[in-house]
């Protein structure tokens, strides 16, 4: 029996792209829209980007869980169970789908039912989750339109990474991009994938003792029951902050690095921390200074495509970036607010009215990760970027996408975050002083797209909202008569100087 208990010699059956004929598909888009998410960039706005001949991007971050409640949610548009019944297993499709879906959909007061939590080594279960949600993200994605399509993961996520990827390259991906991290292993994971080979990942683990490993291994043949298929390699770009970082991606990651995402601090989602001992402003910030900007001419030098994201969502800043040298930007902010995007509707309505009157304001905050990176949170009543909502809520770990792994001293892995239950954290070698201000990003994240999980007594989690922090005004995007816009408008305004 193979790895998953399918028999031996079911093979899966991919069709082998040559790189040559799809990259001369679209090859010259400018604008990448940014991964965000939770679900932010969900399927239909990557498909949407991709379509009109940019780079859409899905979010790759916790999509067994996504994937699993928009089963339970009634899949009431039937775009799952279609991407389902395209999947190459097809015993492993309706075995989720018998398990997950509700027709009609639960109630809306009723908890949805668990997903297994990562960890070392990941389970059967939760690696069928992870491949069969990102083959479904990617391949609705890339339907009805020849364009490219990209995911976007994190690299502080590491136990779903290779299953993950194998996943979103049984669709055809055509990039995967990368930040949050140093993926100095992933380009030799992709190849592995490509070729039908195991993919070996390093995990980072506190404590570990010089000289020692601990490697996440995933087998395609195994998983595929004996034979894995040849697969189109993706193009990888990794997202920096740093011309040193970038350098050290190209000339020691264990394959190719096909170009950069330049990322600076104005950047929504997880930030890279200021170089140097960390300085809080006055009002609690991290402060960046020089040291913090990306040294341009030296990325450059690489010889490699690298695109400028942060603050880039303004009319001008793509000419402003090819006559910088990039070959362009990445934009999230901008789409994370438009009709395609996951988040919730009454959400998106509430920013759009705020930048109609007194405007955002969006916090850099140091410590509302459980990864330690500083993470921007926009601020508004009711969501978790109020002190007091957070602090009342019930602390729990229940989904562990961002947990650390640590070494036990038996020479076994755990796992801790610092957002669960403080005791909890401390029985496992962690400080309570680390759990000071830690929010739990996972169930906030799927909160803000509308699968947000309720407690036994039946409260919702609070959603979190994060945004880039330069000055945006989203109201540029629309026309006067209307109180919402289209990823084709922030496209029509991006594009038009160039």
């Amino acid at each position: 029996m193979g790895y998953l208990g399918l028999p031996p010699g079911i093979v899966v059956s991919c069709s082998y792209f040559s790189e040559t004929a799809v990259w001369s598909l679209v090859s010259n888009f400018k604008i990448i829209q940014g991964g965000m998410g939770v679900g932010v960039s969900n399927w239909t706005l990557a498909r949407g980007v991709s379509s009109a001949g940019q780079l859409g991007v899905a979010s790759g971050t916790g999509l067994a869980v996504v994937f699993t409640r928009r089963l339970q949610a009634g899949d009431p548009n039937s775009d799952v169970r279609r991407a389902l019944a395209a999947f190459p297993i097809q015993e492993i499709a309706q075995r989720w789908l018998n398990h997950y879906f509700v027709p009609g959909g639960k109630p809306n007061d009723a908890p949805f039912k668990p997903t297994p939590i990562p960890d070392h080594p990941m389970g059967a279960a939760l690696t069928e989750l992870t491949v069969l949600a990102n083959f479904v993200e990617v391949y609705l994605a890339k339907e009805g339109h020849g364009g490219v399509v990209g995911i976007n993961y994190l690299e502080k996520i590491q136990l779903p990474m290779p299953s993950q990827i194998f996943g979103a390259m049984l669709a055809g991906v055509d990039y995967i991009l990368i930040g949050a991290g140093i993926p100095i292993t992933i380009p030799g994971a992709i190849d592995a994938l490509a070729e039908g080979r195991p993919a070996e990942l390093r995990l980072a683990v506190d404590g570990a003792l010089p000289g020692e490993e601990f490697i996440n291994r995933f087998d395609p043949a195994a998983f595929c029951g004996g034979s894995a298929p040849k697969l189109k390699r993706p193009k990888f770009l990794a997202i920096v902050s740093s011309a040193t970082l970038a350098m050290t991606l190209a000339r020691k990651s264990n394959g190719h690095v096909d170009g950069f995402v330049v990322e600076n601090p104005h950047a929504g989602g997880h930030n890279a921390p200021p170089r140097g001992p960390l300085n809080l402003s006055s009002e609690g910030e991290p402060i960046y200074g020089p040291r913090d900007e990306a040294e341009l001419d030296k990325i450059a030098a690489i010889g490699r495509p690298f695109y400028l994201a942060g603050g880039r969502s303004s009319a001008g800043q793509l000419a402003d970036a090819l006559a910088a040298g990039a070959s362009g930007i990445q934009v999230g902010t901008a789409f994370a607010f438009c009709n395609e995007s996951g988040i919730a509707e009454d959400l998106k309505q509430r920013v759009i009215a705020l930048h109609r009157s007194e405007g955002v304001r969006v916090f850099t905050d140091p410590s509302a990760s459980p990864t330690s990176f500083p993470f921007k949170v926009l601020q508004m009543d009711g969501t978790l970027s109020e002190i007091d909502v957070y602090e009342n809520r019930h602390r729990i770990c229940d989904l562990g996408y961002l947990r650390r792994a640590y070494r036990k001293e038996d020479g076994t892995l755990g796992h801790r975050c610092a957002a669960e239950p403080v005791d909890a954290y401390v029985r496992k070698g962690g400080t309570a002083l680390e759990t000071v201000g830690k929010k739990c990003i996972c169930n906030a994240l799927f909160a803000t797209i509308g699968i947000g999980q309720r407690d036994k007594a039946g409260v919702a989690e609070p959603p979190i909202l994060t945004a880039g922090s330069s000055a945006i005004d989203l109201t540029q995007f629309m026309r006067a008569d209307r109180d919402s816009y289209t990823a084709a408008d922030v496209l029509a305004v991006l594009l038009k100087p160039v």
